[in-house]
């Protein structure tokens, strides 16, 4: 029962890394760029969300509905600032400039709510679940955070293949210029990609911080990190990939802190991952592209 009450736990990690690197995935996707700030707006979120309910009285629900706006305001802005003026430099140039606003939204959580580390009040109002007469419990967040990610990744696979606006992001991320001359607005597209992802970025945080409920400007830095590990791991640019990364990155983390060490388990989690990138590339559910040159 310990081994179940372990996977249980390992999926339910695993859908926080999903719907992170759901965000990831698909601003890559389009953008073709890596969004290394996007864990801090995670944290951002955090904030919001716990703001609302400590200190405004707020429900949970409104509290994350608030923290999704704020978040992707704040996405949609640090787009047009920051990465707007970048779309035609170098790779590098984009990286930088991300890794710059990273350290901007760190900096501005210290300055604003100091660097001691806030409990988290949970969002989640299920009560846990007991299973084989209490040999295993499944707590209401663990239950939450696995249905969550899985609504998240088929309404975003949906809205992708079905929408008007899932297929302007499909033809932008195939070719920016020829979607450009079919009528796309391309510079809109992105900009929704940006909100779309950090309004995840919000639901993420809630759902992270109450399985772990503490909060700092530094909350969503590694969560960040092994998301974009989760994304490369399934495939980046490919929504169901990111969503089996985070759930099998999950899973290896929680089993290796159970039954190898946690000291060890951050390097397991990236050693398996080179192992899968020198067979697979692309990642397991990536396609493989070819360039005409």
């Amino acid at each position: 029962m310990q081994f179940l009450g372990f996977l249980v736990n390992g999926i339910s990690l695993g859908s926080v890394y999903a719907i992170i690197a759901l965000g990831y995935t698909m601003v890559y996707g389009i953008a073709k760029m890596l969004n290394f700030a996007h864990g801090d707006v995670i944290m951002v979120g955090g904030y919001v969300i716990s703001t609302c309910m400590t200190s405004m009285g707020m429900n949970p629900l409104l509290s994350v509905l608030v923290g999704m706006v704020a978040c992707t305001i704040l996405g949609i802005t640090v787009e047009r600032v920051a990465y707007k003026p970048l779309r035609e430099a170098p790779s590098l140039a984009v990286l930088i400039t991300a890794i710059g606003v990273s350290y901007l939204l760190q900096n501005a959580a210290l300055l604003i709510f100091g660097s001691a580390t806030k409990s988290f009040n949970s969002v989640v109002g299920v009560k846990p679940i007991t299973l084989f007469d209490g040999a295993l419990t499944i707590t209401g967040e663990a239950l939450v955070t696995i249905v969550v990610g899985v609504v998240v990744m088929i309404g975003l696979t949906l809205f992708v293949n079905r929408t008007k606006m899932g297929h302007a992001m499909l033809a932008v991320s195939e070719d920016k210029g020829a979607a450009q001359l079919m009528g796309i607005d391309v510079n809109a597209t992105i900009s929704l990609t940006f909100a779309i992802g950090s309004g995840l970025a919000a639901v993420a945080g809630a759902l992270l911080c109450s399985s772990y409920p503490s909060l700092s400007p530094t909350t969503g830095a590694m969560p960040g990190i092994k998301a974009f590990v989760a994304a490369v791991f399934g495939g980046i640019g490919s929504i169901p990939g990111a969503m089996l990364g985070g759930i099998l990155l999950g899973i290896i983390e929680n089993l290796s802190k159970a039954y190898i060490s946690t000291q060890l388990s951050d390097a397991i989690v990236f050693g398996v991952l080179i192992v899968v990138l020198l067979v697979k590339p692309t990642g397991l559910l990536g396609k493989k592209i070819s360039e005409k040159v």
